[in-house]
C-alpha cells in the first residue's frame, strides 16, 4: 500500500465511524413524517373561548420540548372530542374519566399517559340555590322536588359519578327520582351559572371549577352553595393514540409522557387546570369503566 493510501486511512475510518454511530435525538425527530403535527384536543368542560387561549402556551411548550409542531384543536362538545380521537383527527386528548374510557375502547392500543396529581382522588359538589334553604351536610339531602341539572351527558364529574352516588343514596334513577325533568347544562361553568341565577335550583359540578369561580369572584358561595361533597373517584387524563410512534418516530409516546410530567410551570397547565401532572395508566380507570357499564354509558 502506498504512503498516500496510508495517510488517508485514518480519515476514512473516521468517516465510517461517524456514519455507523447511533442516531441522536435530533435524528429520531427527523424520522417524523414530513409535515406531521401533534394535534390535540380537550373536553370543553369550561368556557370554550378561554380554553383556546389557555391551551396555546402548552402547544408552544410541547412544540419546543418535542421538536415537532403541536396544535390545539377545540371540540364543540364531549362526544366530539371522542370522535376526533377515534377518527385520528387528533392524536392526543385531555379527557374526563368516562370520555377517556370511551376513546380507548374505540381505539385499541390507546394509552392514558398522564393525569393531574389530584385526579386519582377526584370529587364533585352537589350545589343548590340559596332559596332552597339547603345547607352543607355529610349526606346527600332530598332533592327530588327541585329543578336539577347535570353538566354534560358524558361528563364523569358532572354526570356519571354523581348519578352513581345519587342512585346509591335513593335507590332510583334520576328520571324516577326527580319530579321535574333533569337538565344537562353542557359544561361545569354553565351548571354553576344556571344554579346561581335560579334557573335550576340544584345541580352537580366538578369541584375544581366551582372553587376556581369562587376564588375569582365569579360565583357567590352564599347564593350558589355547596350542599354535599361526593366520595372520590379517578377522573381526568391525557390519552394518546397508538400510532404516534409511527408518525413521529419510535419512542415518541414515552417522550411525550415525559414532557408532560416534567412541566413545572402551572401557567402551562392553566387550561386543565392543574399545578402538575403525574403518570397514568389504563388500569387506573377500570373501576370507573365498571360504573359506566352498569349505568349503560359506554357507547
Amino acid at each position: 500500500m502506498s504512503k498516500r493510501c496510508l495517510s488517508t486511512l485514518p480519515a476514512l475510518l473516521l468517516l465510517l465511524a461517524v456514519g455507523c454511530a447511533a442516531p441522536s435525538e435530533e435524528d429520531s425527530q427527523e424520522a417524523a413524517k414530513p409535515g406531521a403535527t401533534l394535534y390535540f384536543t380537550a373536553i370543553p368542560d369550561q368556557n370554550t373561548t378561554e380554553l383556546q387561549e389557555k391551551f396555546q402556551p402548552l402547544a408552544d411548550h410541547l412544540s419546543q420540548a418535542l421538536g415537532v409542531p403541536a396544535e390545539y384543536v377545540p371540540a364543540h362538545d364531549y362526544q366530539a372530542s371522542v370522535e376526533m380521537f377515534k377518527n385520528g383527527d387528533v392524536l392526543l386528548a385531555w379527557f374526563g374519566g368516562l370520555t377517556g374510557v370511551q376513546a380507548r375502547d374505540a381505539v385499541p392500543g390507546a394509552r392514558a399517559i398522564a393525569q393531574g396529581e389530584a385526579d386519582p382522588k377526584y370529587y364533585s359538589y352537589f350545589i343548590a340555590h340559596e332559596s332552597t334553604g339547603l345547607e352543607r351536610g355529610d349526606a346527600l339531602p332530598d332533592l327530588s322536588h327541585f329543578k336539577f341539572t347535570f353538566g354534560s351527558e358524558s361528563s364523569t364529574s358532572g354526570r356519571l359519578m354523581p348519578e352513581f352516588f345519587l342512585r346509591e343514596a335513593t335507590g332510583k334513577a334520576p328520571a324516577d327520582y326527580f319530579t321535574h325533568p333533569v337538565g344537562f347544562s353542557g359544561s361545569h361553568d354553565k351548571t354553576v351559572e344556571l344554579v346561581e341565577s335560579g334557573q335550576y335550583q340544584a345541580g352537580v359540578v366538578n369541584y375544581k371549577v366551582y372553587d376556581r369561580r369562587v376564588a375569582e369572584g365569579k360565583t357567590d358561595p352564599n347564593v350558589c352553595r355547596v350542599i354535599y361533597q361526593t366520595p372520590t373517584y379517578a377522573d381526568y387524563n391525557w390519552t394518546v393514540r397508538p400510532d404516534v410512534d409511527a408518525t413521529f418516530g419510535e419512542g415518541f409516546t414515552d417522550r411525550l409522557q415525559a414532557a408532560l410530567v416534567a412541566i413545572d410551570d402551572p401557567a402551562l397547565l392553566a387550561a386543565l387546570p392543574r399545578d402538575r401532572l403525574i403518570p397514568a395508566s389504563n388500569e387506573e380507570f377500570e373501576g370507573l369503566r365498571k360504573v359506566a357499564e352498569d349505568l349503560g354509558m359506554l357507547r
